[in-house]
């Protein structure tokens, strides 16, 4: 899937610039950093659930993708083989921290205009979601960002995960489920704790 931010950049493109990166035009991959710095923050974004992490992420991502780009070969995806290294570094962030542990926040990117990417985390922002989002593993959550956040098609997935798109479509149908039920449940709740409110109190 290709985001307003790559549109400028077609496939061809984007191989002639890697290819002229590794025979040594090393400060073309500016051009890299400008096409996909986006798309990965949003990503990163989505999976850590803090800007800060986000954007840190995001920077190393892109300068272990630079130190690697010699092991990129032209057979592969690019933009797979890119979100291959920022779905492996995000897991092992949320590995150490155990954040999947904890309530997921979802943190609205602030800024002067509200760009594509705001107004849609605005319209998605709901609070049972968000706890739902939190119960799932960093694998589970990651696969529901790519598909239902990014957009991404299951043969990019797969490319991706290494996993079959078959294989892929079971289970992101069991992650649905299980984020139904929590936010099912989650609702119920929220609905109880409201009526159990005193008569007299003003909200």
């Amino acid at each position: 899937m290709l985001t307003s931010s790559k549109d400028s950049l077609d496939v061809k493109e984007l191989e002639l610039l890697i290819t002229r990166i590794q025979e040594g035009n090393t400060s073309q991959y500016s051009l890299i950093v400008k096409a996909f710095q986006q798309p990965i923050y949003r990503y990163c974004y989505r999976l850590l659930a803090n800007k800060q992490d986000a954007e840190d992420a995001v920077q190393d991502i892109l300068v272990k993708a630079y130190q690697s780009l010699h092991q990129y070969k032209r057979a592969e995806n690019f933009s797979a083989w890119l979100y291959r290294i920022a779905y492996n570094h995000c897991l092992n962030l949320l590995r150490k921290r155990r954040v999947h542990k904890q309530v997921m926040r979802i943190i609205r990117w602030e800024t002067q205009s509200a760009s594509p990417e705001q107004e849609l985390d605005n319209r998605l922002y709901n609070p049972s979601l968000a706890v739902a989002l939190s119960q799932l593993s960093p694998e589970e959550r990651s696969m529901l960002v790519m598909r239902v956040f990014e957009e991404q098609t299951y043969a990019e997935m797969s490319e991706i995960l290494k996993i079959r798109p078959n294989a892929l479509i079971k289970r992101m149908n069991r992650i649905k489920q299980k984020v139904r039920k929590v936010m099912k449940s989650e609702e119920e709740e929220i609905d109880w704790r409201e009526q159990k409110l005193p008569m007299n109190t003003k909200i």
